[in-house]
């Protein structure tokens, strides 16, 4: 199998290593075999490979990149997405969990899942780390429909004990016990990987937190994922909690909840001394610029975070994010860091996209770019998707006022083609 096409992709990150971070090939061949990356090059080199390939797929004047990978996500919150609130706390008694507890029926989870997953092809993620809900089989929906499509996907169930709806409480053994039983079904099984889950720290006892470090660190390659430190009511109803503790984030660390394969979304209301811990423990942290304007949450601070070494991927934090479109997070991530001081170049946000995000996750040793023996999940761009972007890349001088273009004005509409492990998924009128 062979994809041509102007090739695109990062061998590392562009903030460290300058232009040498992007390779791109005006006119490249992206050769596939049994799923996996075989080669990659200009196809004046490879022409002859290419041609003898069962199946050809050319995409003249189209950008093919790795497909994109969404570093935090709610698939249970696809039905709430635009749904209007003023902060984070009101958002979730007033939408989430009564959205949530609808799931507490089979045949829900696995329309949504199926919509979800089919809605992420159409917006070029071909990996996602996602949250299910309190209800274990949420999970196995979603997994279901994921490998249905082979995607690559890391998913959880929600561990939430306390100071919530009755109907979306587990127990602290309990949530762990049911954990287990999806990790033994689904963690490793084709390109599934599981993701202890609990919600963030008010919605779960000591207990249940100590039970969740524990089961973390019991699997030597498992995930974990949550949130920190998203909006200022919720830092304060955390130090009422835990009084003693400096700081949010240092609640987690005392249970033993961060480390490598951890990612925590948002990281707004963080000191130095939070994203040098982040640093230091290799904890990743999840950029959601959408969601954290649309709820007023406040502004990520990427410099900040840049300058203490701290791994960041990119996230559209469906539902609270308004936009499966991974290229809308991009812009949105854009102004959010012009508002912080920083300016990102259009590499910075297709990096955090692709590769960024991959690291963040601690899945590129499978995915994220074109290296040979990687999966060869790859998103194929349309610049001249509409009337505007058409007239306004005639006016680009150069591939980065390209990535720039397409960054800032694309939507799905430039989303031509999605292909997962060499295969295309989406239907072509």
């Amino acid at each position: 199998m062979g994809l041509r096409g102007h090739l695109l992709h990062f061998l590392s990150d562009p903030s460290l290593t300058g232009s040498e971070a992007l390779q791109s090939f005006s006119d490249g061949v992206l050769l596939i075999s049994k799923g996996l990356i075989s080669a990659v090059g200009p196809y004046a080199e490879l022409s002859e490979a290419f041609h003898a390939c069962d199946s050809q797929y050319q995409y003249p004047g189209r950008f093919i990149l790795p497909g994109f990978i969404d570093t935090h996500t709610h698939f249970a919150q696809t039905d709430i997405v635009a749904s209007p609130s003023p902060s984070l706390l009101h958002w979730l008694e007033h939408y989430t969990f009564p959205e949530e507890s609808e799931f507490a029926r089979t045949d829900h989870c696995h329309e949504v899942a199926h919509f979800f997953i089919s809605e992420l092809l159409r917006q070029g993620t071909t990996t996602a780390s996602i949250f299910g809900t309190v209800h274990a089989h949420s999970c196995d929906a979603l997994f279901q429909a994921a490998h249905h499509h082979d995607m690559r996907v890391i998913a959880g169930k929600v561990l939430m004990d306390q100071n919530c709806p009755k109907p979306l409480r587990d127990s602290a053994r309990g949530g762990i016990d049911e954990s287990q039983a999806l990790i033994k079904k689904w963690h490793g099984q084709a390109r599934l990987r599981y993701s202890v889950t609990p919600r963030f720290i008010p919605t779960s006892s000591a207990e249940q937190l100590r039970l969740a470090a524990n089961l973390y660190h019991d699997y030597p390659d498992l995930h974990l994922q949550s949130h920190v430190a998203e909006n200022a009511d919720e830092v304060a109803w955390v130090k009422r909690l835990y009084p003693s503790a400096r700081s949010y984030l240092e609640v987690y660390r005392d249970f033993g909840l961060l480390g490598a394969r951890a990612i925590y979304a948002h990281c707004i209301w963080f000191d130095d001394d939070d994203r040098t811990l982040m640093a230091n423990t290799r904890t990743a942290a999840a950029f959601c610029p959408t969601s954290n304007l649309f709820l007023g949450s406040g502004l990520f601070d990427y410099r900040a975070a840049r300058a203490a070494h701290m791994i960041v991927g990119l996230a559209t934090d469906i539902g609270g994010g308004t936009s499966f479109s991974v290229l809308r997070t991009m812009h949105e991530a854009y102004k959010v860091a012009q508002l912080t001081g920083l300016t990102l170049t259009p590499e910075d946000c297709f990096y955090l996209a692709t590769l960024g995000g991959a690291r963040a996750l601690g899945l590129d040793q499978f995915v994220g770019n074109f290296q040979v023996g990687k999966e060869a999940d790859c998103v194929v761009l349309n610049p001249e998707s509409t009337a505007l972007t058409t007239r306004r890349f005639q006016k680009t001088r150069n591939l980065s006022e390209q990535l720039f273009v397409m960054m800032m004005l694309g939507d799905d509409r430039m989303i031509e083609q999605t292909h997962i492990q060499g295969i295309p998924k989406l239907d072509q009128d």
